[in-house]
C-alpha cells in the first residue's frame, strides 16, 4: 500500500492493473465513539463544476442509475466502522473530469473533534492500494479527502484534505449545487398522519479562499480546479447538515417510498416527496416535479392502512412467486435459495448492484445462472450460482457457494473454486450463509497461490445482509420499476419464511453449553479458549441485530467500538473474553441514527437477564422539575417497568424508580442537596432465553426481543414524544 502526502498524485494504473472499478473507504473514531459524519461525490466537468443535481451523491442520493457510483454505506471494520464507496471509473461518461470524495459533520460537530482521519482506496479486487490521513484537522465541519481526475485517458488519484467551515451546503454550493433547505413542511404540504416532518436550519456560507492546486504550482493538476474554501475562524455553521430528518422511524411497508417510472433517476429533493409506489400491474402516477437538493434528511412515511382482501376467509393464502411449502432437505433448501436470490439480482438492477459492488462488479447488464459444472481434474465442480456482469465487451466473473439452514461451509469446496476461478481468470468467489464474518476470524481458510498471475478474491456474504439491502431499498430508499418493488418483496417474504432455511445467524456454537454451565459452577476462568469463541458469536449476534433494526429503521445501526485504531481484533476479542469469564456478562453498544444516545446492551448469565439502556442529557435550560416532567410525558406509552434514573454530578447515584411508580410523582426523580442533573438513564430488563438454537427460549431470540421492546417502548417515544429537543 502506497501511503499518500497531502498534494501528492500517483496514476492507478501503476498501483494496480484491476484499478478500473475502485471501492474507497473513509473512517475515523473518536475517544467516546460518539462522533461521525456523512460522505458525499461530485462528479465534476473540466470546468471544476456539477453538470446536474444528479452529479451529486450524498444520503438523499445514494447511486447513479448507471452503478457507476454508489454509497455503500457503512460496515463494522476491525477499528470501528468504515464508510465505502463504490466507483467504476471506467463506466463514467467521457464528460466527467474529476470525480471528489467528501465528508461533512452534523450536529455542530467539526472534524477536529475526531481522531485516525483517513481515506484508503482499494481495487475490484479488493487490495488495498493507498491510503491517506489527515491529521491537522481542527474547526472544520466538512472535508474534501481525495479526488480522480482523468490525465491523458488515464485515472490519476490525488490527496487533497481541503476543509471547509461551512459544511455540506457549503462545499457542495462551491462545485455549483444549488441547495434547497426550504421547510419541508410549507411545501409538501401540512405534516399529517402520514409523515413526520424533520427539521430544518438555515445553512452556513464557506468563509474564505484559496488558489486551485494548479495555481499552487502542483506540477500535475488537472486542466480547471474548483475554488476551495478552508476554514477560517470557524464559525460557519454546519445548519443544513445538522437537521437529519428526526422524525419517528416507524418501518414503512414495502414500497412505500418508491417512484414511478419517470422520472428514471430522481433528484434528492425528489426522493423526500416521491408518492408511494403501485403494486404491479396498476398505472404509475405523475412524476414529481424535479427539485433542488436538500441536505436535510429524508423523511420517513408511516404504514398506509393496508387494502381490504378479497378472499372468502382467513384460511386463503395468496399466490406466491417463490413458494417454500415444498422444501425438505438441505440441498432443496440451498438451491431454491441460490436461484431466487440471483435471478432478483439480475432483474432488479438497483439490488444486484447494491450485493456487488462492494466486491469490485463493474456497472453493467448482469446475468446470473445455477447448477453450473465447471471442469477440475477428474472430477467436475458444480457451484451453486454464477454471477457474470459485462460491460465494455469485458466479463466479471463471480462463483457463488450458498449455504442455508445454519449449515457450516466447507474449506475444502471453497477452495476448489478459488482454484478454479484462478484458472479461468474469474475476478472473485462469494461465499453465502447465514453466518456472518469477522475481522481476524475467517470463516474458511483457504490458499491463495501468490505466483498465479491472476489474483482471486474471496467475499463472503450473509442472509441477513440480503435482507437488509432488500429492506433498504423498498421501504426507505425507492426503487423506480413498480414490478421492481414486487420482486423484491417477493423476495423477502421468501428468506423470511421459517421454511427458508436463510434466517441469518442463528447458533452460538459448540462452546455455548459448556461455557453457561461453567459460569453456573463459577469454573470458568480468564484464558479459557470456549468463551472467546462466545465472545466472536456475541459479536456476530450483535452485527446481525444492527442489519436488522437498520433495514426496520431506515437509519444506520451499527455496533459501538472503544480501541484504538491498529489494535488486532485477536487480542480485542481475548481481553472482553477475559473480562468475560470475571463477571459473566456479555456487553454491547449501539449506535442508532439519529436516536437520543448509545444504547447498551448487557447479557448478564449469572443473573439471566438482559438490560437494555438509553442515557439522555438533561436540557442545557429550564427547571430540574420542568425536565423530569417533560420526560415522563414523552414516556407516557412507555413499559410501566421501565427504571429511570437521574444522573447527577460527581459519584453518588441519583434517584430511580419505575416508571409506574414515578408518574404520578415527578418529583421523586430529583436528587437532594440539590445536586447538579447531567441527565437520566432509562432501563429495561428482560429474562435471557439458555439454549445456543433460535428457539422460542433460545438466547438469540431473547436477545432479539429485548432490543425490540427497548427500541419500540422507549427509544421510538423519546424520539417523537412532545418536548423533544
Amino acid at each position: 500500500m502506497q501511503e499518500m502526502v497531502k498534494g501528492g498524485n500517483v496514476g492507478l494504473a501503476s498501483l494496480s492493473e484491476h484499478a478500473g472499478a475502485v471501492v474507497v473507504g473513509l473512517s475515523w473514531s473518536s475517544e467516546k465513539d460518539d462522533g461521525d459524519a456523512d460522505v458525499s461525490v461530485l462528479l465534476l466537468d473540466a470546468d471544476g463544476k456539477v453538470r446536474g443535481d444528479d452529479d451529486f451523491f450524498f444520503y438523499n442520493h445514494v447511486a447513479a442509475p448507471d452503478g457507476s457510483v454508489q454509497l455503500l454505506g457503512k460496515s463494522p471494520s476491525a477499528d470501528g466502522s468504515e464508510d465505502r464507496i463504490s466507483v467504476d471509473l471506467g463506466a463514467l461518461p467521457g464528460e466527467v473530469a474529476r470525480v471528489v470524495v467528501a465528508a461533512s459533520r452534523y450536529g455542530g460537530g467539526c472534524f477536529g473533534d475526531l481522531d485516525d482521519i483517513r481515506l484508503t482506496v482499494a481495487d475490484r479486487d479488493g487490495e488495498t492500494l493507498l491510503g491517506f490521513g489527515i491529521a491537522d484537522a481542527s474547526r472544520e465541519t466538512a472535508f474534501v479527502f481525495g479526488e480522480f481526475y482523468r490525465r491523458s485517458d488515464e485515472w490519476r488519484f490525488r490527496a487533497v484534505g481541503q476543509g471547509y467551515a461551512s459544511g455540506l451546503a457549503g462545499l457542495a454550493t462551491d462545485f455549483g449545487i444549488d441547495i434547497d433547505d426550504d421547510e419541508a413542511a410549507d411545501e409538501d404540504g401540512s405534516t399529517g398522519e402520514g409523515e413526520s416532518a424533520g427539521e430544518d436550519e438555515t445553512t452556513g456560507e464557506t468563509t474564505g479562499g484559496e488558489k486551485t492546486a494548479e495555481e499552487r504550482g502542483t506540477g500535475d493538476a488537472p486542466a480547471s480546479a474548483a475554488p476551495t474554501a478552508p476554514a477560517t475562524d470557524g464559525t460557519g455553521q454546519d445548519g443544513a447538515a445538522l437537521s437529519r430528518g428526526e422524525g419517528p422511524a416507524s418501518a414503512a411497508p414495502a414500497g412505500s417510498l418508491t417512484t414511478a417510472e419517470p422520472p428514471a433517476v430522481p433528484t434528492p429533493r425528489d426522493r423526500d416527496t416521491a408518492p408511494a409506489s403501485t403494486p404491479a400491474g396498476d398505472a404509475p402516477g405523475a412524476a414529481a416535479p424535479r427539485r433542488r437538493p436538500r441536505s436535510t434528511r429524508k423523511k420517513v412515511t408511516l404504514p398506509k392502512a393496508p387494502k381490504k382482501s378479497l378472499a372468502e376467509n382467513p384460511a386463503w393464502r395468496p399466490a406466491r412467486l417463490f413458494p417454500v411449502s415444498s422444501l425438505r432437505t438441505d440441498r432443496e433448501r440451498e438451491a431454491r435459495a441460490t436461484s431466487v436470490l440471483l435471478s432478483v439480482m439480475a432483474e432488479v438492477p438497483e439490488f444486484g448492484r447494491r450485493l456487488t459492488a462492494g466486491f469490485g462488479a463493474p456497472a453493467g447488464r448482469m446475468e446470473t445462472f445455477t447448477e453450473v459444472t465447471l471442469p477440475h481434474g477428474e472430477t467436475p465442480r458444480r457451484p451453486d450460482g454464477v454471477i457474470r456482469v459485462e460491460r465494455a465487451g469485458k466479463l466479471w466473473t463471480a462463483l457463488v457457494e450458498t449455504k442455508t439452514n445454519g449449515n457450516p461451509l466447507k474449506s475444502e469446496q471453497v477452495q476448489d473454486y478459488m482454484d478454479i476461478a484462478a484458472r479461468r481468470a474469474y475476478e472473485t468467489v462469494i461465499t453465502l450463509s447465514n453466518d456472518v464474518a469477522l475481522e481476524g476470524s475467517p470463516l474458511v481458510d483457504v490458499k491463495i497461490d501468490r505466483r498465479r498471475r491472476h489474483r482471486v478474491s474471496l467475499w463472503h456474504l450473509s442472509w441477513a445482509e440480503v435482507a437488509h439491502q432488500a429492506q433498504m431499498l423498498i421501504r426507505h430508499e425507492g426503487v423506480s420499476n413498480g414490478a421492481h418493488v414486487w420482486l423484491l418483496q417477493e423476495l423477502l417474504r421468501y428468506l423470511q419464511h421459517e421454511n427458508s432455511g436463510c434466517h441469518g445467524f442463528q447458533n452460538m456454537g459448540p462452546a455455548w453449553v459448556p461455557v453457561r454451565r461453567a459460569i453456573d459452577d463459577e469454573t470458568l476462568t480468564p484464558g479459557d479458549p470456549r468463551a472467546a469463541r462466545v465472545i466472536e458469536s456475541w459479536e456476530r449476534l450483535i452485527r446481525q441485530v444492527c442489519l436488522r433494526l437498520g433495514g426496520e429503521l431506515g437509519r444506520k445501526v451499527l455496533p459501538v467500538r472503544r480501541t484504538r485504531r491498529g489494535t488486532e481484533p485477536a487480542a480485542q476479542r481475548a481481553a472482553l473474553a477475559d473480562q468475560f469469564c470475571l463477571d459473566g456478562r456479555l456487553v454491547a453498544e449501539l449506535r442508532i441514527e439519529g436516536g437520543p444516545g448509545i444504547l447498551s446492551l448487557t447479557a448478564d448469565l449469572r443473573t439471566g437477564k438482559a438490560r437494555t439502556s438509553v442515557d439522555v442529557q438533561a436540557p442545557e435550560q429550564g427547571y430540574p422539575l420542568a425536565w423530569a416532567k417533560r420526560l415522563l410525558r414523552q414516556l407516557a406509552e412507555a413499559p410501566a417497568d421501565l427504571h429511570v434514573q437521574t444522573l447527577v454530578e460527581g459519584t453518588e447515584p441519583g434517584p430511580r424508580g419505575t416508571l409506574e411508580r414515578l408518574r404520578p410523582e415527578p418529583a421523586d426523580l430529583l436528587p437532594r442537596q440539590g445536586a447538579q442533573i447531567t441527565g437520566f438513564r432509562l432501563s429495561l430488563l428482560k429474562g435471557l432465553g439458555n439454549g445456543r438454537g433460535n428457539s422460542e427460549t433460545s438466547f438469540i431470540r431473547s436477545v432479539d426481543d429485548a432490543v425490540d421492546r427497548f427500541v419500540l417502548g422507549v427509544v421510538g417515544p423519546l424520539e417523537r414524544g412532545p418536548g423533544r429537543r
